[in-house]
């Protein structure tokens, strides 16, 4: 048994995978388990990825203590070796890190969607315990424990109605109440050990009763037929909980088995994926799916992402870049040095996060789980009302009256409105997670819909976050390409934003870079060389007239430039002008798109930059939204406090300098390739810098929510329907404990649905 040793002094951090879970009810009945022992603390379980942390004390609760409680409730328990490793998302993965998802963060100012501990149902539980086969993981849903069951309860009952067709009532009354008693058996065992572990309230222990009740009364056939509803609804709840996983995991067959990996580099061998290590180079072949986050050392090639990020364009990638695993390689052979190990690369970094968000629970969430707390018992005292104030006020017998009672009784289970929640915020979890939508959980994707204003942050986020070359205005006598080159010979070396984009465009050109001495700057106004025997500068429009040389009729257009929010500057030769250049640090081809997206779901858009008045109305005004410009990161936080006086406001952004703005915010959404400080302090983030992206989220959160607001509405409806023909004695105890079944099995298919969530077609410009 391996122990995880920490330097806190109130226990060691021990983890296990807990098999058998497949509601949110189930997590309650854990925690309310486990923390009634002596010397745990911390106790989290989240749901999706079946597993559970705690902190023991030493002397007090051992590990097989805890296995031996979980295993009395019905689950079966395996101690893993560390916990989940919690680690942020790389920006080229463009995910985001929430530290424990089941921590409340203190230190996030986001009123409203503090990430509280997974589950937590208070006084009621939900036993799905019949997975005591460990391989029972691996079968098919009729190859369950539950299933069998199942079977074995319809057979009983199918044969004591045929024999009841020919033989009298006092031969096959009995075969009715043995049917009934095989299934109360287990039911009644787990009904008991939950509440010893503190859950009185829980659905065996109101299924029981009734059933008992329905049998001492003479209605045997009637509780032989709730027990198998009963059951079967537990079945399918158990395989709707796979399928959601399942939608999870789906994530883990984007990673190919095996790689190529480079012997001496000039041979290849076959190794399992999760062998490669950092520092490994390994070959990419076309068609072959990428086995590791790396970097191109050799080749080039286009590479579908679309899996990973849902970017449906190839991206081509050459030397120096870097790729994500998951992605296909569509033509050209890579030679790929391996950056993050199998553990540690994006495909698990997602899986990890999604399965995490699940466990943070929406405040829609915890309010029907709070409200659930007082529906059972509250249910109960109804139900006994129901049996003993009638006789007396309304004339009924005893045995109508107690029949009606029990049937309340069974209409009290609070699964199906309990599950409403959970299922379908783990649907639309994953249904984002599959297209590139990562969050952090339910509070922030509940938040995300409710937004009435967007602020995005202008370079990295609305802009490419580099410039490059717009404008080349040579002087009479002089070409373009005579032009880039005398600039491309003052700037090669220099790490300038502007000095790279004069190279690229030189580049791009085909224009060699001539031979340059005497290289220096004058900080703050120009760079200077000697270029091919001339003295060159380039430099601001400002400097140009400092040093003497007039603009002449390119100064019209210095102002033009100036006025479409481009930086403009003038490259001197000899002390005479050469002619001017444009450079601007372009929008994204889909930053009006997504814009207009958001505008179309009645949501306003402004942008917060730190750049001057003129190159921020420029930028904002070809994109059709407001704008604050001249802003340094606390004027930026003032600005978002301002807007949240009005609503709830969600901050776009990916640098340093915007954590703060994105913490301070209702929702912060990452850009994919921002930097570690943006993704770990955003609740979202989109993996590929795609603007569109964040209406894509606001679509995604307001189809979550609608499909909880039909779920909530389902499950009530459904008992209050049946509620009221019960007690005009419409309907009795079998259609009571279908009413709560075909509830659930509702709710979790509608729910399931929005694992095949799609974002809606872009607005037309």
């Amino acid at each position: 048994m391996t122990r995880i040793p920490t330097t806190e002094d109130n226990g060691l951090s021990m983890s296990w995978r807990v098999e058998g879970m497949d509601c949110a009810s189930c997590v309650s009945k854990v925690e309310t388990a486990l923390n009634r022992l002596p010397g745990v603390t911390d106790v989290a379980v989240n749901l999706m990825a079946e597993r559970l942390t705690l902190r023991l004390a030493p002397g007090q609760t051992s590990a097989e203590a805890v296995e031996q409680s979980l295993s009395g409730l019905g689950y079966t328990a395996h101690q893993v070796g560390t916990p989940p490793v919690q680690m942020p998302l790389p920006p080229l993965a463009s995910g985001v890190d929430n530290g424990h998802p089941d921590e409340d963060h203190h230190s996030h100012p986001h009123a409203g969607h503090a990430h509280e501990e997974a589950g937590g149902h208070g006084g009621f539980g939900h036993s799905h315990a019949d997975h005591d086969d460990p391989a029972d993981a691996l079968k098919p849903w009729y190859g369950t424990g539950k299933a069998r069951l199942v079977s074995l309860l319809g057979a009983f009952i199918i044969v004591a109605y045929v024999l009841s067709l020919v033989l009298p009532e006092r031969l096959t009354y009995p075969l009715f109440l043995v049917a009934t008693a095989v299934a109360l058996v287990p039911f009644g065992r787990r009904a008991f050990a939950l509440a010893r572990a503190g859950t009185p309230f829980s659905i065996e222990t109101l299924m029981v009763t009734a059933t008992v009740g329905a049998a001492v009364i003479g209605a045997a056939e009637e509780a032989a037929i709730v027990v198998l509803l009963f059951a079967l609804g537990e079945m399918l709840e158990n395989v709707a909980a796979g399928r959601a996983r399942a939608g999870i995991r789906a994530l883990a067959t984007l990673m190919p088995r095996t790689a190529l990996r480079l012997v001496a580099e000039v041979k290849t061998e076959e190794v399992s994926s999760d062998q490669l290590v950092v520092g490994d180079l390994v070959l990419v072949r076309p068609g072959d799916r990428v086995p590791c986050d790396g970097v191109i050392e050799e080749g080039q090639s286009a590479l579908d992402e679309s899996p990973v990020t849902g970017e449906s364009v190839p991206v081509s990638r050459g030397p120096g870049d870097g790729i994500i695993a998951g992605s296909i390689n569509s033509d050209g052979a890579l030679r790929v040095r391996v950056t993050r190990g199998a553990s540690d690369n994006t495909i698990s970094r997602i899986i990890r996060m999604v399965e995490e968000a699940t466990a943070a629970r929406a405040p829609t969430q915890r309010f029907i789980e709070r409200f659930s707390n007082y529906w059972t018992p509250g249910a109960m005292v109804v139900s006994l009302l129901v049996i003993l104030v009638p006789p007396f006020l309304l004339g009924w017998d005893w045995g109508t009256s107690v029949y009606r009672g029990l049937a309340v009784l069974l209409i009290a289970c609070p699964c199906a409105l309990v599950i409403s929640v959970p299922a379908a915020m783990a649907s639309g979890l994953s249904a984002g997670a599959r297209r590139g939508l990562l969050i952090k959980g339910g509070a922030a994707l509940e938040e995300i819909g409710a937004a009435r204003t967007v602020a995005f942050d202008k370079t990295g986020t609305l802009t490419e976050g580099h410039p490059r070359v717009t404008d080349v205005l040579p002087v009479a006598g002089m070409t373009e390409d005579d032009l880039l080159s005398l600039a491309a010979g003052v700037e090669q070396g220099s790490s300038h934003p502007l000095a790279k984009a004069v190279m690229s465009e030189a580049a791009a050109r085909g224009i060699a870079t001539p031979a340059t001495s005497n290289q220096g700057a004058i900080p703050g106004r120009a760079v200077t060389a000697v270029v091919v025997g001339r003295q060159v500068s380039v430099g601001s429009p400002r400097f140009a007239e400092e040093s003497g040389a007039s603009l002449g009729a390119l100064a019209v257009e210095v102002s033009r430039l100036e006025m479409e929010g481009k930086t403009a500057v003038v490259v001197l030769a000899d002390g005479a002008l050469a002619g001017v250049l444009a450079l601007r640090d372009e929008p994204r081809g889909d930053a009006a798109e997504g814009v207009a997206a958001l505008k179309a779901l009645g949501i306003r858009s402004i942008m917060l930059t730190g750049d001057n008045a003129r190159t921020g109305a420029a930028i904002g005004g070809g994109l059709g939204l407001d704008v604050k410009a001249g802003l340094l990161p606390d004027d930026k936080l003032q600005e978002i406090a301002a807007l949240r006086a009005n609503g709830s406001v969600v901050m776009v952004g990916d640098g340093i300098n915007d954590a703060p703005a994105l913490a301070a915010a209702s929702v912060g959404i990452a850009m994919g390739g921002g930097t570690d400080v943006a993704l770990e302090t955003a609740d979202a983030a989109v993996l590929k810098d795609r603007v569109t992206g964040v209406a894509e989220l606001v679509g995604l959160s307001r189809a979550t929510m609608a499909n909880v607001r039909t779920n909530v509405a389902i499950a009530v409806g459904l008992k209050g329907v049946f509620l009221i023909t019960t007690l005009m004695g419409i309907t009795g105890l079998w259609p009571a404990i279908l009413a709560d079944t075909g509830a659930t099995v509702l709710v979790t298919l509608n729910a399931l649905r929005l694992l095949g969530w799609k974002p809606s077609s872009p607005p037309t410009r």
